[in-house]
């Protein structure tokens, strides 16, 4: 495989490096965004870490919650009209863009 951009770094004292300009370009990443260092038999890449990828905790529980909905789809349950009645009045007039990034911290 012909690499597409080949750049070097060098490693510091305290084990950190810079990325290079070409390959921050190449990832689409800038200040602030954040890489993922994937290791396997092949070696070592790095990709830019997307929402969705961010957290792999996250995913494997979306994947259980997924594959326990198939398994078990008689634990479904609707929502209580008291509940339901409340989440809409508390939702109300908000408008949800999902790609939109959220401003500042947020604990879970």
């Amino acid at each position: 495989m012909t690499a597409l951009v080949r750049e070097y770094s060098t490693i510091t004292a305290k084990g950190q490096t810079t990325v290079p300009k070409a390959v921050r370009q190449a990832l689409g990443v800038e200040f602030g965004d954040k890489i993922a260092f994937l290791v396997d038999e092949h070696g070592v890449s790095l990709r830019r870490v997307d929402t969705v990828d961010a957290d792999p905790a996250v995913n494997s529980f979306l994947k259980f919650l997924a594959e326990d909905v198939i398994r078990h789809p008689e634990g479904l349950k609707t929502l209580a009209p008291a509940l339901a009645e409340r989440i809409s009045t508390l939702t109300e007039g908000m408008v949800v863009e999902f790609g939109d990034e959220i401003d500042g911290e947020v604990d879970l």
